[in-house]
């Protein structure tokens, strides 16, 4: 198992880092204007310097477990199992991506193995894993439905937790003893300012013991540390004991968008946060506990190899058919194409 979350560590990074190369001049923001090089188009949102808390919480799911995200999701949806390369073509906008191109970072989604979508709206996937959690609950009560013990699981940062939806959400699975656990990722910023300073009491942790939610803190750069906190309380979750939180105190490496070089944020912070890198981390665990460096040398080059050809894979796909514009399109029926 060691070595398997330092895997999924490894394939997160080497995601993240191919996936900002490409993004470079793909939007204008931040003093930046797009170019014609990028071949990832729209704001990318990174979730490097993170990847301990996806790989120790998702080691634990199944395909038919739900799991919501955020709009830095590439890390969870890589955790839960989602095709690395079908991913690639999606931030790409070719046809291959899990929603033909017309999702893109920001909203990947992958059924398949239970991921209900990334989330360009902050905290908005709180309500809807509560209702995937409630979904789950009702399923096993129908008739001939089935007893279940599958769970949700909501991915969310720090600074969702000052939006209606997390009280709302927390609540809601409280009342009704949902089978969710809430998982918040506090790196310490909410897009360009600091969480700290706009946010009262003591967070995310506090604020669900309130309503009842048992809560459990965990360094969120010990992948570790993560897998046995996860573990103890999906299993919980599993035995109907109603929502739990996991509070991650983790770090975001890099600035809100990928073209965003973070100059707002003090270097000395951003410094002492790549002390506690949680790759590095893990990696220095295995090789005290014995594991040969080439055994980790390998594993991080396949990782890489997988990435490039998924780069590669990307670039050849299609682009999507024309005609693609008009499915996938909610009419109230009011309107009438021309």
């Amino acid at each position: 198992m060691a070595l398997a979350l330092y895997r999924t560590m490894q394939r997160i990074r080497a995601f993240e880092n191919a996936a900002e190369t490409a993004s470079q001049g793909g939007v204008s923001a931040y003093g930046q204007q797009a170019g014609g090089a990028a071949r990832v188009r729209g704001p990318l949102h990174l979730s490097t310097g993170q990847e301990a808390v996806p790989a120790g919480v998702c080691a634990h799911l199944r395909p038919s477990d739900y799991l919501t995200s955020t709009h830095r999701g590439h890390g969870h949806t890589l955790a839960k199992g989602a095709d690395l390369a079908r991913m690639m073509a999606e931030l790409f906008g070719k046809a291959t991506g899990f929603n033909g191109g017309k999702g893109g970072s920001m909203h990947i989604a992958d059924f398949s193995v239970g991921m209900l979508g990334a989330n360009g709206v902050v905290a908005a996937g709180l309500p809807v894993a509560v209702g995937a959690a409630h979904a789950q609950k009702l399923r096993s009560l129908l008739p001939g439905g089935g007893a279940s013990d599958d769970i949700t699981v909501c991915f969310f940062g720090d600074g969702a937790i000052n939006r209606g939806p997390f009280l709302e959400a927390l609540n809601w699975a409280q009342v009704y003893g949902l089978p969710v656990l809430f998982v918040c990722e506090d790196n310490r910023w909410s897009a360009t300012t600091a969480s700290g300073p706009m946010t009262a009491g003591d967070g995310a942790s506090a604020r669900a013991v309130a309503l009842g939610i048992p809560a459990t803190p965990v360094d969120g750069n010990d992948v570790f540390a993560v897998h046995e906190a996860a573990g103890r309380l999906v299993a919980e979750v599993r035995a109907g004991q109603g929502p739990r939180l996991l509070h991650a105190l983790t770090y975001r490496v890099k600035g809100h968008v990928s073209v965003d070089v973070a100059a707002y944020r003090d270097p000395a912070e951003l410094a002492a946060a790549l002390e506690t890198d949680p790759i590095a981390r893990a990696r220095a665990r295995l090789r005290a506990d014995g594991i040969e460096e080439a055994r980790l040398v390998q594993i991080e080059r396949e990782s890489l190899d997988e990435v490039q050809a998924a780069l590669d894979a990307a670039d050849a796909a299609p682009w999507p058919e024309v005609a693609a514009a008009f499915t996938d399109v909610q009419t109230t029926g009011a309107g009438q194409w021309r």
